[in-house]
This record gives C-alpha cells, sequence and structure tokens, in this order.
C-alpha cells in the first residue's frame, strides 16, 4: 500500500487516494487521471467487480468546484457519477442526481449513491478495454520507466 506522506500530494490527488482505498474495500479496483475521450479527464475511474464503471471527481475546494465546466461531459462515460469532497467541503453547491462521498487521504465513506444511468453495451466494452489497457501501461512504466511511449499514448 501506498503511504507517501500526505505534504507530497496536491489536496485533489488527497482525496483521490482515500477514495480509491474505499472502493477497493467494496471490490472496485480504480485509475487517477483517467481520459475517457480526448479533451477529458476524470479525478478516478472506478471499475466493479460486475463491469459496473464509475466516475469520482475529487473537489479540493469552493473555487476548484467552480472552475470545473467539464463534469457534465463525464456523465456519458460512467454508470453512477459522484464528487468526493471533504467534511468541510459547501455539499449545498453540489448539483442534485449526483452521488457524495465524504474522503481524507486515507479513507472514504458513500453518503449518497449516485443515480444509475448503465452505459450501453458497445460503450462498456470500449471503456473497460481502456480502463485495462491504461492500467497495463502505467504498470510497465512504473517497472521500466525508460520504456518508449506507443504510438498511440502520450508520454
Amino acid at each position: 500500500m501506498d503511504d507517501t506522506p500526505p505534504q507530497t500530494l496536491q489536496a485533489g490527488q488527497l482525496l483521490a487516494r482515500g477514495v480509491s482505498r474505499h472502493l477497493r474495500s467494496h471490490g472496485y479496483v480504480s485509475i487517477e487521471e483517467f481520459v475517457p475521450a480526448r479533451g477529458l479527464r476524470v479525478d478516478v475511474m472506478a471499475l466493479g467487480p460486475k463491469g459496473e464503471l464509475w466516475v469520482i471527481e475529487c473537489k479540493s475546494s469552493r473555487a476548484d468546484f467552480q472552475s470545473d465546466s467539464k463534469w457534465q461531459g463525464y456523465l456519458e462515460w460512467c454508470d453512477r457519477y459522484f464528487w468526493a469532497v471533504d467534511t468541510e467541503f459547501p455539499t449545498d453547491l453540489l448539483p442534485e442526481g449526483t452521488g457524495l462521498i465524504f474522503a481524507d487521504a486515507y479513507d472514504a465513506e458513500i453518503i449518497r449513491m449516485a443515480p444509475e444511468e448503465k452505459l450501453a453495451p458497445a460503450r462498456r466494452k470500449k471503456m473497460i478495454q481502456k480502463f485495462a489497457t491504461d492500467a497495463a501501461r502505467r504498470l510497465q512504466r512504473f517497472r521500466d520507466p525508460k520504456l518508449a511511449p506507443m504510438p498511440d499514448e502520450t508520454p
């Protein structure tokens, strides 16, 4: 388990780590800073034991939330959409019809389950393949940092 000292990570990364740890306890695996489509990058993409896909956006402050203009574009790439915030965050700012997770650097708790909007089977297959490919590439790069990027990926 990565117990990188919290001071070396940014606030949103701390929330993402706590969220990922919590989701793992429910059988989910996750990737941080996942790109479902060109121009989009979600904070956490989680893959569940039955193939369900969740997007979790981590917001460390009111300003961080208010500067996010792309979040609605993420809805078409997941079955459920959540916000992850700390317990001091003004949750009344968060849109209705989305999930809520309270998180810190070490764990999280699902406060409000997001409504389910199932992905079409073809999109689900594409997303699971992309999830697996991205995870495998990250592992390869971790094991061999001097590995050249593949033609279709950015270094």
